[in-house]
């Protein structure tokens, strides 16, 4: 029995591993109306997660909140099915639904379990939901209040009043300076109209990318492809957003009754596809993305006890996303911090990683890789950003292999072309003296 229990275990890890390393075989084409999907399929489970995004975030808005008010509205109303009857009925087919905007586009999702009786019943409010919302004027009223309080309790947050200035100071008059939610001002100032015509404007068929994974044939997912989008006007896809301006060292002290300060710094660096996101990335986890084993950790937290989370990460967009150093610390300790943030960066921009940090790097960004795709919804989010980005197809199968291919030269070498510590943004907000 032995032999054969090790016989059956060592078959069992091998399928295992083959099983981590497969990546997903994506299968792409447009509809009719100019709608490209993105579809895999996976059959492990009797589930599909399918989602809609739109080129309709926040760097849309003619008045800032508007993409963040049109997706929660999405939901709210459509056709003659009002907020509850929508909930009640995805609630009674075991299907979850979703929608959201961040900067660059809006999204809205749909999981469901395959059975026709359910997922026919869901898809059919799905599309009346995408085609049809009706925004109604209770809602809106109440969604609006609902985000303006929101928006004064942040008032009281130094985290959230950081963060916005971080975006402010970074991008003055670019779109990505708005904040996703609005202001109290913008806000209030909306109207249901408003939410009317970007909905109209945006929420088209060559705006689209729908990507659905799951427990589906190929046919079924041409089937649901032109259920959502055949319907959806053509429009057209809205123009480029302008590129980012490099700018100038700034330095924003904003006072704040807390017990600690929040400090943040960073520039506009990296955009998606970029040709050294692999180098920045990977050059990064060792910088400050890694957790408590990063540089930035170990000068900060390790060494000195001046905060429990230090950290440092790059944030590509679609134009160049910030790069951002961030820690909270002790206001007596806020200028030390500070310091020591600035330094550890200039001193591994000059030096680059040791090889030993190297390895390790790639071990733990590699040997992580798996999770990162072993669900049909992080698959999903995947397809999206391939999709949205204009990334090859075959992204995720050579993703291992370009960061194995990374260097301490190549680091140390994007590192000091992209990022400039002479032109750093630095926010505090505390009480700091």
């Amino acid at each position: 029995m032995r032999p054969a229990l090790y016989k059956f275990l060592f078959l069992l890890i091998i399928g295992w591993s083959a099983l981590l390393n497969a990546q997903p075989q994506i299968q792409h084409w447009q509809t009719a109306n100019g709608g490209r999907v993105y579809f895999v399929a996976a059959h492990e489970l009797p589930m599909v997660d399918i989602g809609l995004s739109f080129d309709a975030g926040s760097a849309r808005d003619a008045t800032s909140g508007t993409a963040n008010l049109t997706a929660s509205l999405l939901t709210e109303g459509a056709g003659q099915l009002d907020a509850n009857a929508i909930a009640e009925h995805f609630d009674q087919l075991g299907a979850q639904i979703n929608s959201s905007a961040g900067r660059d586009y809006a999204s809205l999702s749909l999981r469901s379990l395959v059975d026709p009786q359910l997922l026919q019943p869901a898809l059919d409010t799905f599309k009346l939901i995408l085609q049809s919302p009706s925004f109604p004027a209770n809602a809106f009223e109440r969604e609006r209040q609902r985000v303006l309080i929101g928006l004064q309790a942040q008032e009281q947050n130094p985290a959230a009043l950081a963060d916005r200035a971080f975006y402010r100071a970074l991008y003055g008059d670019h779109p990505y300076a708005q904040p996703i939610s609005g202001t109290t001002q913008s806000v209030g100032s909306l109207r249901r109209e408003d939410l009317l015509q970007h909905y109209r404007q945006y929420y088209v068929a060559d705006n689209a990318i729908l990507t659905i994974v799951g427990d589906l044939t190929h046919t079924a997912a041409v089937e649901i492809a032109e259920q959502l989008l055949g319907q959806l006007p053509t429009g057209k896809r809205p123009a480029a957003l302008p590129e980012v301006s490099p700018g100038d060292e700034q330095y924003i002290d904003i006072k704040h009754p807390s017990s600690q300060t929040h400090l943040l710094l960073g520039q506009p660096v990296l955009r998606r596809g970029d040709p050294d996101y692999f180098a920045l990335y990977v050059g990064n986890h060792i910088l400050g993305g890694s957790g408590l084993i990063s540089r930035i950790s170990e000068e900060v937290r390790e060494k000195r006890g001046l905060a429990y989370s230090a950290y440092s990460y790059f944030l590509p967009m679609r134009v160049a996303g910030p790069f951002q150093l961030g820690a909270q610390t002790r206001n007596e300790s806020a200028e030390e911090t500070l310091q020591v943030l600035r330094a550890t960066l200039e001193r591994y921009r000059n030096e680059g990683p040791t090889a030993e940090e190297l390895t390790a790097a790639k071990q733990n960004i590699t040997g992580g890789f798996p999770l990162n795709i072993d669900s049909n919804s992080k698959i999903a989010g995947y397809l999206t950003m391939l999709a949205f980005y204009g990334l090859p197809l075959d992204y995720l199968d050579h993703f291992i292999d370009n960061i194995n291919a990374i260097s301490s030269e190549q680091i140390r070498s994007a590192f000091q072309r992209r990022v400039d510590p002479a032109s750093l943004v630095t926010v505090r907000v505390g009480n700091a003296p």
